[in-house]
């Protein structure tokens, strides 16, 4: 399952972020030094050291904007969210096709964390550069993603997916991993969009045992898949 966020970032936001970033203290390096053994070959850009002040200051806006945002929560089920990371292609850099590894460690405690969704937030407004764009390929073909500054798309680790090559300007975003409660990727679509359902019979004021039904049904569906 494939969804887009519009505006996870407000303007205040995004201002804030993209101000940190480009400040004295970002520490950029190379992003190879998170990469695993498929990846490093393929993987040519720049990203903010971990345990820099200003990767802690700008997860904390991220993660602050997603605990609010009902379609994240809706759609991802969270259960764990590895750290929010910050990455950026110049010109001539890109990330190859690649499968994210299943499982990561926690960079500040050290649990091991299952990367069942993959989610990219855009901080750069698409017309500032040319290329850089997410593609992701499923059963269905391939899926391009060049989205407004401030929105985000999630989609399935597992799937083999790149970033191509930036040929203008500079493409900067955030990028994080979600251990959901469910982590099958059928069944978390399944609940997502019974959840989309009956936040729309709510607004319409539809008959209210068929809503309390279907809000029973969705709560027991996650009681069996969830994992926790």
């Amino acid at each position: 399952m494939l969804v887009c966020l519009p505006q996870v970032l407000n303007a205040t936001e995004l201002a804030q972020l993209c101000t940190l970033l480009a400040g004295a203290g970002a520490a950029w390096v190379d992003g190879r030094v998170t990469a695993g053994h498929q990846g490093a070959p393929v993987k040519f850009n720049q990203q903010i050291d971990e345990q820099s002040r200003v990767a802690t200051d700008c997860q904390q806006i991220v993660v602050s904007a997603l605990e609010r945002n009902p379609l994240f929560i809706s759609a991802a089920l969270p259960n764990v969210l590895y750290p929010p990371m910050f990455n950026r292609y110049g010109e001539g850099m890109g990330f190859g096709l690649h499968v994210d590894g299943g499982v990561r460690l926690h960079p500040h405690n050290g649990s091991k964390l299952r990367t069942d969704l993959s989610a990219t937030l855009f901080l750069s407004d698409p017309q500032s550069y040319d290329g850089g764009v997410l593609q992701m390929e499923d059963t269905y073909g391939t899926h391009s993603a060049k989205l407004a500054a401030g929105d985000m798309v999630l989609y399935p680790a597992t799937s083999l997916h790149q970033v191509t090559p930036v040929t203008r300007g500079v493409r900067m975003a955030c990028f994080m991993w979600v251990q959901s409660l469910v982590r099958d990727d059928a069944e978390r679509a399944l609940l997502f969009d019974l959840d989309t359902a009956i936040q729309r019979l709510n607004q319409t004021a539809a008959d209210d045992i068929a809503r309390r039904t279907l809000t029973g049904t969705y709560h027991n569906l996650l009681r069996k898949w969830s994992d926790t």
